[in-house]
C-alpha cells in the first residue's frame, strides 16, 4: 500500500497572500522617496529665491566687464571670468584625453586580474576624496616640487586630477554599455583590436563619455578649496594671458566678496552666484547638445 500523499503548500498562494502587505510597504517607500525629493527641491527653490532676491538688482553689464574693486558699485567679474575659462579649458585639455585613454585601456586592453581590480577600486575611491585633498596634492607636486608657482597651469593640473576619476568611471560605464556583438562583428571581418575600439566602440560610447565630462566640469567649475590651496589669488587686477600668470576664479571672487563686512558686497556675491550658474548651465547645455547629436548618429 502506497504512502499517503501530503500536498506541499502552494508558493503562489503564499505570495498572493502577502501581496497586500508588499503593496503597502511599496506605497510607504514611494511616499518616503517622494517626500525626500520634495524636500530637496523645496530647499533648492528657497536657496535660489534668496540668491536672486539679493543679487538681481546688481546684475549689469558692468558686473561682467569691470575688474575687481574695493568699491562695490565698481566691482566686477571680468578677471574672475577670464581665469575660470582658462582653468576649465586647460583642465579639459588635460583630463579629457587622459581619462578616456585610461578607460579604454582598463576596459579593452587590461587583463582582468587582481592588479586591475585593485586599480579599479582605487579609482573609485579617488572619486570620493574631498576636493581640498587634491588642493594639497597640487600644492605639493605642481607648486612646490615642480616649482611652477601659483599660476594658471598649476591650478589647471590640480583640477585635472580632481576631474580624472569621474571621467574615467563614466567612460568605463559608457564602454561597457556597448553590446559585445558589435565587437564580435568587427573581429569577424578581420579588424584589429585598435580598429574595433577606434572605429566602432569609441564612437558609440561618445554620448556616455560626454555625460561624464559634464559631471566633471560641473564639479570643477564650482570648486574653491583646491584652488585656494593650490595658489589662486583672492585679488587680481589683470587678466591671465598665459599658463604662468596669476589668476582668480568666479567662486574665489564670490568667497572674497562674502568675507567682507559690507552688505553691498554680499549682495554682489549673490549676483556673482547667478553669473556662475548661468555659465555652468551654458557649458552643460553645449555639452548636452553635442551629446544628443552623437546619440542621433548611433545605430546598432
Amino acid at each position: 500500500m502506497s504512502a499517503p500523499f501530503h500536498a506541499l503548500p502552494d508558493e503562489s498562494l503564499t505570495a498572493t497572500g502577502n501581496l497586500p502587505r508588499r503593496q503597502k510597504i511599496a506605497s510607504i517607500g514611494r511616499g518616503i522617496f517622494l517626500l525626500a525629493t520634495l524636500f530637496a527641491v523645496a530647499a533648492l527653490v528657497v536657496l535660489l529665491w534668496y540668491i536672486f532676491q539679493r543679487g538681481w538688482n546688481w546684475l549689469s553689464w558692468g558686473l561682467l566687464t569691470n575688474p575687481p574693486s574695493r568699491r562695490p558699485e565698481r566691482a566686477g567679474l571680468s578677471i574672475a571670468i577670464s581665469g575660470t575659462l582658462w582653468i576649465i579649458s586647460l583642465t579639459l585639455l588635460v583630463a579629457f584625453p587622459m581619462g578616456v585613454a585610461a578607460a579604454i585601456y582598463l576596459e579593452e586592453y587590461a587583463p582582468k586580474n587582481r592588479w586591475t581590480r585593485i586599480l579599479q577600486i582605487n579609482i573609485s575611491n579617488l572619486a570620493g576624496v574631498p576636493s581640498v585633498v587634491y588642493g594639497l596634492l597640487g600644492l605639493g607636486i605642481f607648486v612646490e616640487w615642480l616649482n611652477l608657482g601659483r599660476v594658471v597651469l598649476a591650478g589647471a593640473l590640480t583640477m585635472a586630477l580632481l576631474s580624472l576619476p569621474v571621467i574615467i568611471i563614466a567612460s568605463q560605464e559608457a564602454l561597457r554599455a556597448i553590446p559585445w556583438s558589435l565587437r564580435e562583428a568587427a573581429y569577424g571581418v578581420g579588424a584589429t583590436r585598435w580598429q574595433v575600439t577606434a572605429s566602432h566602440v569609441l564612437p558609440a560610447a561618445i554620448p556616455g563619455i560626454l555625460t561624464g565630462v559634464i559631471l566633471a566640469v560641473s564639479r570643477a567649475i564650482g570648486e574653491t578649496a583646491p584652488l585656494l590651496v593650490a595658489g589662486a589669488a583672492g585679488f587680481v587686477t589683470t587678466k591671465p594671458g598665459g599658463f604662468f600668470d596669476s589668476y582668480t576664479t568666479i567662486p574665489i571672487q564670490i568667497y572674497n566678496w562674502m568675507s567682507r563686512p559690507q552688505t553691498e558686497f554680499r549682495d554682489l556675491a549673490s549676483a556673482g552666484i547667478i553669473v556662475l550658474l548661468a555659465l555652468l548651465i551654458s557649458m552643460n547645455l553645449i555639452a548636452i547638445i553635442v551629446r544628443q547629436r552623437f546619440s542621433a548618429k548611433t545605430r546598432w
